[in-house]
């Protein structure tokens, strides 16, 4: 005759499934992030309205495979033809000539700006946080910058944020 308690049995193996924030299998602290407070439609990007239901299911598809790694794993990781990685960090906004954009005057100047590549044509614009800040207190808050956010302005659906001659 078994005296097992299977009730018990089942709330024992459902704890034991449960990952805290600091176990060694959470690996949050390394997927990066991405930020809509500075995104802009108001520019040469376009807004969500102008793009369709499945352009939009495939950014947030996007999303979710990128928020996996953290950004520096995707500036290892090309794409395409293998020439160009899937997050490219320019550093500088682009000078005219190279870009259909303007700068947008509430971004602050000291970010990196880059893009994320989407597919043949489309692109995520945005900036992240330089390495030199990483992890500093901000001098009026307090709170810590983070290199592993990736803050999104502008939506890209033709390559004109950093547009390259034809070959």
């Amino acid at each position: 005759m078994s005296y097992e308690n299977s009730r018990a049995l089942n709330a024992i193996q459902e704890i034991s499934e449960l990952i805290s924030l600091e176990s060694e299998t959470d690996k949050l602290t390394q997927r990066c992030k991405f930020n809509f407070h500075y995104f802009d439609s108001n520019n040469a990007g376009q807004d969500f309205l102008a793009w369709n239901h499945s352009q939009l299911v495939n950014l947030l598809n996007k999303l979710k495979n990128y928020s996996e790694s953290p950004l520096s794993y995707w500036q290892n990781q090309s794409t395409g033809s293998g020439h160009q990685n899937i997050l490219e960090i320019y550093g500088h906004f682009p000078i005219k000539r190279k870009t259909d954009f303007k700068e947008p005057k509430f971004i602050p100047v000291d970010v990196e700006w880059g893009r994320f590549r989407l597919g043949s044509k489309i692109r995520l614009i945005g900036f992240v946080i330089p390495n030199s800040l990483h992890d500093k207190a901000h001098n009026i808050t307090g709170e810590r910058f983070d290199k592993n956010t990736f803050y999104i302005v502008f939506l890209d659906s033709q390559h004109k944020f950093y547009k390259t001659e034809n070959k």
